[in-house]
């Protein structure tokens, strides 16, 4: 199947009455360039919506002859500085739409003034959706602590944010500031409020480490992050000597 000219689309997009019986049959049929008519919309209207912002810098020149000279447009596509006072001369919209009717019947290139839009609105809707892509792959933070010291580590302080990825899965970032004791490793936990519960999320490796929190733990169950003095005898328990500890705050 051979899909509709992205200028076309563009066109189409900027509210242009240049679509055809044929393309509209088309987008009807077509998931693909119907999606992608979509995503021009929708940047069409975040365009509209700045309309209210003021006046908008003109850019320099040189851009203007950057983007002709990628859409090889040629030297006319080059948008000139108006001439202060000067009043454009009326167009007839009736003639306008003929014009533009006639140019999706010949499925003809659009001309220069219509290419430059169209090849600014195909930019902004890969903008669009190259912002959509990133939040939904950006973590979103949900709980944080600040680490207190225990009496037997005196200045010693810490961090923890935790982030949920879109999928789900869930990590903790813990920085930690605290004097290192010679043969021993640190260790992070979650801790249940009563102190009756814990879960161990592994080593903290430097002074700052980011460790996964296993899939159906119960973050309000396990508020407490803890981060643990231990000596390197191979046991899996808690050694009782903490280093820092704070109570998470969910976002």
């Amino acid at each position: 199947m051979e899909h509709i000219d992205p200028e076309l689309l563009a066109l189409i997009a900027l509210g242009e009455p240049v679509a055809t019986s044929e393309t509209e049959r088309h987008l009807d049929e077509c998931d693909e360039c119907a999606d992608s008519l979509a995503g021009l919309r929708r940047a069409a209207l975040a365009g509209r919506a700045t309309l209210d912002a003021g006046d908008l810098e003109r850019p320099r020149e040189v851009v203007w002859e950057r983007i002709a000279s990628e859409l090889a447009l040629g030297r006319s596509a080059v948008p000139t500085v108006p001439v202060p006072g000067a009043v454009p001369p009326p167009t007839d919209p009736l003639s306008s739409r003929a014009a533009a009717r006639r140019h999706a019947a010949r499925r003809r290139r659009p001309g220069p003034r219509w290419g430059l839009a169209a090849a600014a609105l195909l930019v902004a809707g890969a903008g669009l959706g190259t912002w959509a892509w990133t939040s939904s792959t950006t973590p979103t933070e949900i709980a944080q602590a600040s680490l207190g010291a225990f009496p037997d580590h005196p200045g010693a302080q810490g961090t923890a944010v935790v982030e949920e990825n879109p999928d789900g899965s869930r990590f903790v970032r813990v920085e930690v500031s605290a004097d290192a004791a010679p043969d021993t490793y640190r260790e992070v936990w979650l801790i249940a409020a009563d102190a009756s519960e814990l879960v161990s999320l592994g080593v903290l490796d430097d002074d700052t480490g980011t460790l996964t929190v296993p899939a159906g733990v119960d973050l309000a169950r396990f508020p407490l992050v803890d981060v643990s003095q231990e000596p390197v005898d191979g046991g899996p328990d808690h050694s009782g000597d903490s280093i820092v500890r704070g109570e998470l705050s969910f976002s």
